[in-house]
């Protein structure tokens, strides 16, 4: 699980830092509304930790701007504000979740968790076509036929399970599954590209992970079940 953290106080940050990879999760930080919005656009993180007083854009901005580009992810907003009208605010602006400073970390990870639970209990399987992405147990399905895929195949079949009906850059799909500050690079998307066809193939399903030249991938299907 990826996490952005969005807060100008570098010490909070840090720390918030410090207890999530603690926790076993991958955690970037950066300081201001800008920079946070420009990582945020970039859809590659499962949940957002966004504080509202923080230079450049303002929290509601920021979590009005992602909700502008359709995106999804969870915000959690950190604030020292706690009326009803700034909890309104940023809940109308794209919230998932207020948190009131100063909260205890064991607060703050039951929020996370609850956020993240919410979120993955939609659904526990991607389907394309007639092929499915088991999520709890990495497995490609296609009838009768079942092939586990590795971690790294599995995140990047998972990513452009997710992103369906759009064409996914290599430079996102990299951020994404390899993260943003990778030495990783196009060449290794390439790579797990060419062993996920072989394996759809191997396995009968009509789902192709088509290159579009110059833009990325997409997936389409041979024929609709």
């Amino acid at each position: 699980m990826k996490v952005l953290i969005i807060e100008d106080e570098k010490l909070l940050a840090d720390s918030l830092k410090a207890l999530l990879e603690s926790k076993g999760f991958e955690v970037e930080a950066v300081y201001d509304g800008e920079s946070g919005a420009e990582y945020a656009e970039l859809g590659i993180y499962d949940l957002l930790i966004l504080d509202v007083m923080i230079p450049g854009m303002d929290g509601y901005q920021v979590a009005r701007h992602v909700r502008a580009k359709r995106c999804s992810t969870p915000i959690l907003m950190l604030t020292a504000k706690s009326g009803l009208e700034d909890r309104i605010d940023g809940l109308n602006a794209g919230a998932d979740y207020y948190l009131t400073k100063p909260f205890d970390s064991r607060e703050l990870l039951a929020c996370i968790n609850a956020l993240l639970r919410r979120q993955g209990n939609q659904v526990d399987e991607l389907v394309c076509g007639n092929t499915a992405l088991e999520l709890a147990t990495g497995m490609l399905v296609c009838g009768e036929k079942r092939l586990r895929l590795s971690a790294r195949e599995f995140d990047v079949m998972r990513f452009l399970m997710q992103s369906r009906n759009q064409i996914v850059p290599k430079e996102v799909i990299l951020a994404k599954v390899w993260g943003f500050d990778s030495n990783a690079v196009e060449n290794h998307v390439e790579v797990y590209v060419g062993f996920l066809r072989k394996k759809l193939q191997s396995i009968g399903s009509n789902v192709k992970i088509q290159a579009i030249r110059r833009l990325g991938y997409h997936l389409e299907v041979e024929e609709e079940c």
